[in-house]
């Protein structure tokens, strides 16, 4: 190499030195590094960390060698302004030669022979490309922890946040320990153990998995929710209360009509297969309620809140069932009103037709009123009776309007 070549060649390569010092100690400063070096890791993190630590630091030692090099260079260059033939080669050596000895166990694949290096010396750019190489590799490694922690590490304290809130939701309302609660719990904590120390465990296609923390997080907006319902009912335990008696007293009180009307039904309607009401269903839900109470008293919260919906979906159960016994018996005894009403009707019709006097329509009334008005009353006979008096009366008026 000439003068001017290897004053060129020492310009580039102290340029290139500073910017691989100034990388490498970024990479020392980052984030994720201070992360990786501070944290106890376990599992596939703690695996590729080592490795990325040996690894940097085989860059630090090929750095220092390649340093040494390159001030040995620079130093030969400054004693011999005018450098001679010899000097020229010995700078030529050390600039463009294989004048880089390698650190201990960090010998190219390709240098590599089944009985060991065949070479443990690499030119200066050979050992750039080698320290690129080694950077590239250490800086992703950081890069894939650092990425995974940001992704996880915040999500992963809001949901202990909220674990935290609904535990001491919890407690406030009983005092005692909710098994299901314990579990997601036990959940969080184990979780919360792979995101601190392993958290290149969770990336998966580059990417890191929230599939776990999703849901324990659904899981604890259940509870939460859950639990929140459960507090508004301590809270309104009175109104709620007020409201499920006035239902029994309704249930009550319709029992009362149902089994009254079912009495009448029996005396005034034929009907052999009417099935008795419910008898004492509003006497069991305030029984239940006193259970209720039992455990209000004890503050168990919790427990009374499941019992408490369940007495509340039993109370809409039994209204809606002894209205149905209302319904049935009152219903037999409406109808028997509306065929007697029906059968008055046509027989006002029948008058004003002119055909009060006509024998069949009287003989068909007659047999009507007596089953309708006969207790108890056949409701079959007297519907077939009534639609036969009705046949008549159109048969007899279309009879007249042909006649007119």
């Amino acid at each position: 190499m000439s003068r001017e070549g290897i004053d060129h060649a020492l310009r580039k390569l102290r340029e290139d030195r500073d910017r691989i010092s100034a990388s490498l100690l970024d990479l020392d400063g980052h984030q994720g590094s201070r992360l990786l070096e501070g944290a106890r890791l376990t599992g596939e993190t703690w695996r590729r960390w080592e490795d990325a630590k040996s690894r940097m630091t085989t860059l630090w030692a090929l750095f220092d060698v390649y340093q040494t090099v390159l001030d040995t260079a620079t130093e030969l260059r400054e004693r011999s302004p005018r450098p001679d033939a010899a000097t020229l080669i010995e700078l030529s050596g050390l600039l463009a030669g294989r004048s880089v000895e390698l650190p201990d166990g960090e010998i190219p694949l390709q240098d590599r022979t089944l009985l060991g290096p065949s070479e443990r010396r690499v030119t200066l750019d050979e050992a750039v490309a080698m320290m690129s190489d080694a950077y590239e590799f250490v800086a992703g490694e950081i890069a894939a922890a650092d990425s995974a922690w940001t992704a996880l590490l915040l999500p992963l304290e809001e949901v202990e946040g909220c674990w935290r809130e609904t535990a001491r939701l919890a407690h406030s309302l009983d005092g005692t320990r909710h098994p299901e609660l314990d579990r997601v719990g036990r959940e969080l904590t184990s979780l919360g153990r792979v995101v601190r120390t392993d958290p290149l465990s969770l990336v998966r296609d580059g990417r890191p998995d929230t599939t776990r923390l999703d849901r324990v997080r659904a899981a604890l907006t259940s509870l939460g929710d859950e639990l929140a319902g459960v507090a508004r009912m301590r809270d309104e335990y009175d109104e709620l209360v007020a409201r499920v008696l006035a239902s029994i007293e309704e249930i009550e009180s319709t029992e009362r009509r149902a089994r009254e009307a079912h009495a009448t039904a029996l005396a005034k309607i034929h009907t052999p297969n009417l099935p008795a009401p419910s008898r004492g269903l509003g006497t069991a839900l305030r029984d239940r309620l006193a259970a209720l109470e039992r455990l209000r008293e004890a503050g168990r919260w919790v427990e009374m809140a499941g019992r408490f919906a369940e007495l509340e979906r039993a109370a809409d159960e039994a209204l809606e069932r002894v209205r149905g016994d209302l319904r049935l018996s009152a219903g037999l005894l409406d109808r028997r009103g509306e065929l007697r009403g029906r059968l008055e009707a046509y027989r006002a019709k029948a008058a004003r037709l002119g055909l009060i006097e006509d024998e069949r329509l009287t003989e068909l009334y007659g047999q009507a009123h007596d089953v309708l008005w006969t207790a108890p009353c056949d409701l079959r006979r007297a519907t077939t009776v009534l639609t036969e008096f009705q046949r008549a009366l159109r048969a007899c008026e279309n009879e007249t309007r042909t006649r007119r």
